[in-house]
């Protein structure tokens, strides 16, 4: 039951200050975001203290260790699939044209022999 309240705490957090910074349009904008970003951090704050939240924390955790054990390309590696990638659409878009250029002769062919 608390951590439906403190998620609901951290939800009408959020509401209040995203109401706030309509409210008071009149303010600097540098003001209302920094204001905005604070009910955010303190939002966030409340709603990791629940069960959901920790898994939610740990998830992020376990993806951050998975992204350091990518093997990111080299820059060569990167460039080569890139001009691989370039040319072959070279190649489609030409093999497109010439297979509309022949269907647009074949089509205005049978047109014209049909009047």
């Amino acid at each position: 039951m608390a951590d439906k309240v403190k998620l609901a705490l951290a939800i009408l957090i959020v509401l209040a200050a995203v109401a706030g910074f309509y409210v008071y349009a009149d303010q600097s904008t540098l003001f209302r975001v920094m204001g905005l970003l604070a009910a955010l951090v303190v939002a966030t704050l409340v709603a990791v203290q629940t069960a959901p939240g920790r898994t939610v924390l740990g998830f992020l955790g376990d993806a951050r260790t998975e992204v350091r054990k990518v093997v990111w390309p080299t820059r060569k590696e990167t460039v080569q699939t890139t001009l691989i990638v370039l040319a072959m659409v070279i190649v489609v878009a030409i093999g497109l044209f010439l297979i509309d250029s022949f269907l647009l002769w074949a089509i205005n062919s049978l047109i014209v022999s049909g009047e």
